[in-house]
């Protein structure tokens, strides 16, 4: 009995120090800060593009003359329970004030924090993954250059073991491979359109059905989903089940009207609040990006 009780601490041992190793944070494989310094102006259309407004503040609101005050809060609803967005404002303290360009772009790229702790997926780094890293420092450059809330973060009401963050980095290894949907673009406009639906807007990821894991169901890419909080169901954005024209597209991402003049409501009001602002060959592009989709 002692050595089979041995053994057994034995297999275990090995079976922990493999889940530790599998699960450990990743670390950039470059250092960002030889980078071009950033440029804000470039960085405002980034951060329009990634919607970092409509997570990050709890109103779309904001002075027009300081810019959105990223101070958090805002609840997000799911079937693992209920996570709260953080402040990323420019405050030293209760937000990213004091990160160094090293670790934004880690945490925003790989999901890993300063302190190199796995961040949950309700952040959508598995999109973020694919930006460019010139648009990461412009983005940086830009937040750094927004008013600082001292709003402490809200504590995630998950339900375990989701909750647990080590596990996450299993999850990464399954869902975090950096890898664009749409293998084949034959235009500069669709690889454009895929860059931003894919990476900066992340649009799969209310658009696309998830497993039971919570990672996203690639063969069902851009075909609707259950709403996360429970409230119906997000649309699907393939050609077949959209059936709109590139210039209906592109009339409703700067007008949030629709072609029998419909509007954009709730949650998507302000994706168009946000794409209005980027220049029309971008819209346009994603248009083509989402015409040029196969049906699942």
């Amino acid at each position: 009995m002692p050595r089979f009780l041995g053994l057994l601490a034995s297999v275990c041992a090995l079976l922990f120090g493999l889940f530790w190793v599998l699960t450990r944070p990743a670390d950039l494989a470059e250092d960002w800060a030889q980078l071009p310094p950033g440029d804000v102006e470039k960085g405002a259309l980034v951060f329009a593009a990634a919607g970092c407004q409509s997570c990050h503040t709890e109103s779309a609101v904001s002075a027009a003359e300081t810019g959105p005050l990223l101070s958090g809060g805002k609840s997000f609803p799911t079937a693992f329970g209920t996570f709260y967005a953080s402040n990323i404002s420019s405050d030293p303290v209760a937000g990213i004030g004091a990160w160094s360009l090293q670790e934004f772009a880690r945490a925003v790229t790989l999901g890993v924090s300063p302190d190199g702790a796995h961040y949950f997926p309700a952040f959508p780094y598995t999109a973020y993954a694919k930006m460019l890293p010139q648009d990461v420092v412009d983005l940086f450059a830009y937040i750094q250059s927004l008013p600082a809330s001292a709003r402490a973060n809200a504590e995630h009401a998950l339900v375990f073991p989701f909750s647990w963050r080590r596990a996450v980095g299993i999850w990464k290894r399954l869902y975090l491979d950096g890898s664009y949907h749409l293998k084949e673009v034959s235009t500069q406009e669709l690889e454009r359109g895929r860059y931003l639906v894919e990476a900066l807007a992340h649009c799969a990821e209310c658009h696309t059905p998830r497993t039971a894991l919570g990672g996203l169901d690639r063969s069902n890419w851009m075909a609707g989903a259950p709403d996360p909080a429970g409230q119906g169901r997000i649309p699907a954005i393939t050609p077949l089940q959209l059936d709109w024209s590139k210039s209906d597209l592109v009339a409703y991402f700067s007008t949030g009207l629709t072609p029998d003049y419909d509007s954009a409501g709730g949650d998507m009001a302000e994706v168009i609040d946000n794409l209005a602002t980027l220049p029309e060959p971008d819209r346009a592009a994603i248009a083509a990006y989402l015409l040029a989709l196969p049906e699942p």
